[in-house]
Formats: C-alpha cells, sequence, structure tokens
C-alpha cells in the first residue's frame, strides 16, 4: 500500500509505507531578502521537480493546499436567534470534534456558534459539552494565532462550566515549534538537505502568526496530546498507521510524542513531522485493514481524523487558479473505510468548509 503526502517537505516514510519526497529542501534566496519568515506568494514555487517516480495522488511541484487571504474569505454572520440552547449543566454532555482550522478564526467563531457551543459575544455557553479539536491550527489562513488563543480561552470557560475543550497535536504545530526552535539547522531528511524553516515557509507558515507566537503558546503546543479516545471514538490528526511507531497504547504514544519534544533535538522531531505528514492510508485498497490496525491496538469503533481534505479524499479537487469561485462542495464529514473511518477536514483552505460536528454521526 502506498501512501502519500501532500504537505512538502516531509521526507520518506519506512519501507512498508513509502512517501514520495522532494531532494533538496535548502531555503531559497529570496527568503534571505525579505526576512526571517517571508513568505512566498506561491508556496509550492520553491520545490524543485524530481525525476523520481511519485505515487498517484501526490505532486510534488504543485501547491499543497491554497493559501487564502483573510479577504478572499466569506464572512459568516449568524442569527442568535437560531443558536441552539445552551445544554444544562449536570451530568456529561453531548461531544463535538472540530476539523482543521489552519488560521481561519472567522469561520471558526461562526461554525462554533451554529453548534451553540458559544454565545454571540464568543464566550462558551455550552455548559458540559465536550469539544475536540482535530489538529492544524495555524498555516494557510490569516490568524493562527487567534485560532490558538481562542482553543486556550475556551478551555478554561469549559472547564469552569463542567465541560471540557481539549486539542490534538498536529502536524503543522510540529511544523510551527519546529520552525521556531530550528529555524535553518539542518536535519536528516533522507532526501537532502531539509530545514523547518523551508518546509514552513512551503507550507503556508505565515509571518503575523511567528510575530505573535509567544512562549505560552509554545508550551501548550508542545504538551498536546497526539492521540485519544472518547465514547468509542479513536481520534487522530493524521489519517497514517505512522502513530503505531510510537506506541501498543494510547498513553505510550502521547508520552513518546511529548518525550521527544522535551529532548528538543532537531532530527527527532523532524521524524516525527514526517510520520505525522502522512496521508491517505484508509483511502484506497487496504485502507479498512489500516483502520482496523488502529482500532485493534488502542481501541474503539471508529476513527475521526483530520488532515486530509474531504475534496482530495473524494477527488473533487477545488480550482487553485482562481477560475473557479464556488469552491469544492463539502456538506458535512465523509464516511469512508467500510464506515470505519469519518474525515473531518472539509477543506477551509480551499474555500471548502470548516467543520464542527457532533458525534455520533445522526444522533
Amino acid at each position: 500500500m502506498v501512501e502519500g503526502s501532500m504537505t512538502q517537505g516531509a521526507g520518506q516514510g519506512p519501507e512498508v509505507e513509502r512517501t514520495a519526497t522532494l531532494r533538496d529542501f535548502r531555503v531559497p534566496a529570496y527568503v534571505h531578502e525579505t526576512g526571517p519568515y517571508a513568505q512566498s506568494t506561491h508556496p509550492g514555487d520553491a520545490v524543485p521537480p524530481s525525476d523520481e517516480a511519485h505515487p498517484e495522488g501526490y505532486t510534488p511541484t504543485q501547491r499543497d493546499l491554497p493559501v487564502i487571504n483573510r479577504g478572499d474569505t466569506v464572512q459568516v454572520t449568524v442569527d442568535p436567534a437560531s443558536v441552539p440552547a445552551p445544554q444544562p449543566a449536570t451530568g456529561p454532555g453531548p461531544l463535538y470534534v472540530v476539523g482543521d482550522v489552519h488560521g481561519y478564526l472567522d469561520e471558526l467563531v461562526a461554525a462554533l456558534q451554529e453548534q451553540g457551543l458559544i454565545d454571540a459575544a464568543g464566550q462558551w455557553c455550552a455548559g458540559t459539552a465536550r469539544l475536540w479539536f482535530l489538529g492544524d491550527f495555524t498555516d494557510r489562513g490569516p490568524d493562527g494565532i487567534g485560532v490558538i488563543d481562542l482553543v486556550m480561552r475556551l478551555s478554561a470557560e469549559a472547564a469552569a462550566a463542567g465541560g471540557y475543550c481539549k486539542a490534538l497535536m498536529g502536524n503543522h504545530e510540529l511544523l510551527l515549534l519546529g520552525a521556531k526552535r530550528f529555524g535553518d539547522t539542518p536535519v536528516n531528511s533522507g532526501a537532502g538537505t531539509a530545514t523547518f524553516q523551508a518546509a514552513w515557509l512551503l507550507n503556508g507558515g505565515q509571518k503575523t502568526d511567528m510575530d505573535r507566537l509567544q512562549d505560552h503558546h509554545l508550551q501548550w503546543m508542545a504538551r498536546l496530546d497526539a492521540v485519544e479516545a472518547v465514547d468509542g471514538h479513536l481520534l487522530l490528526h493524521s489519517d497514517t498507521t505512522a502513530y503505531l511507531d510510537y506506541g501498543r497504547s494510547i498513553e505510550e504514544v502521547n508520552d513518546t510524542v511529548r518525550e521527544t519534544l522535551t529532548r528538543n533535538d532537531a532530527d527527532e522531531v523532524w521524524d516525527l513531522f514526517r510520520k505525522f505528514t502522512k496521508r491517505f492510508s484508509f483511502r484506497d485498497e487496504g485502507g479498512a485493514d489500516a483502520v482496523r490496525s488502529l482500532l485493534d491496538t488502542y481501541g474503539g469503533t471508529r476513527v475521526v481524523h483530520g488532515h486530509s481534505p474531504i475534496p482530495y479524499l473524494l477527488g473533487e479537487v477545488g480550482s487553485e487558479d482562481g477560475e473557479d469561485d464556488t469552491g469544492p462542495v463539502v456538506a458535512g464529514p465523509h464516511v469512508y473505510a467500510d464506515g470505519l473511518a469519518i474525515a473531518m477536514d472539509g477543506g477551509v483552505t480551499m474555500a471548502g468548509k470548516l467543520l464542527v460536528t457532533k458525534l455520533p454521526l445522526g444522533v
């Protein structure tokens, strides 16, 4: 089974799941002309062509996902009268999950309000409800730090109300941590010269996020869990079996990830990043078996993940040249792999939809 990777600059995976990679990720000259964290107007321009054969769905010389500026997004107004009533403050509340946000703060606020989780002032109003973010808070969109600040604040407000708001580690959290900690330090990518800063720039890193990044943001990201099981749902960011490389239990995986970040070795963190960047393990032939390998190891009846946009999973990729301004149509979560996997990345970076969904589906 071949597993592709759309986040660029992540290197090669193990032999069982070989991921096509690029040969050289040196920081292009224009980066140093405009400052240490200047971004490319075309994140794929810095990627050199490769003569290697690449698996289907992997396009190393094209943009991974388009970067859409704040002016390109649709501002959604939510009628307070249509917001569901807050949940009662007794007993365990309903479970909600949020797909990839990637800096789209306005869209996140609108989606949380639509589900009755926050009020018109942006305050937690869902009582004992339980809310999980599946990772990837920054990059590509306009206000990743604003998203992190919101999630951190809602965590405190939800806990005070008897509920909770928690988050998982995404590959873009690892990428931002690496760019901040290691910058241009070369790492052993197995595919030529690589640096976290170059990979961060290639994958939508925003100068405004780096400028506003503070110690408490870094500490919060470094402590995030990678995997959790809730109400029979196995929650994780990436649609990959690479989690199995880090432990045979949820606790072991989370401990191993935190210990890796604590050791602060650039090569180790890069290896963690490139493995969490893999995708499409559950999509093609053998996908259901890949999901079962995770469920058999960590428990649960369904995997719920972000990372791979639903339009890519469905083969309905939106236009990147601006000719199609309607964007991909994403009605809701995508259930696939014999019903064992739920994809939650609605492709907000492609003018799709930022998904906030109540679990279990259909209840």
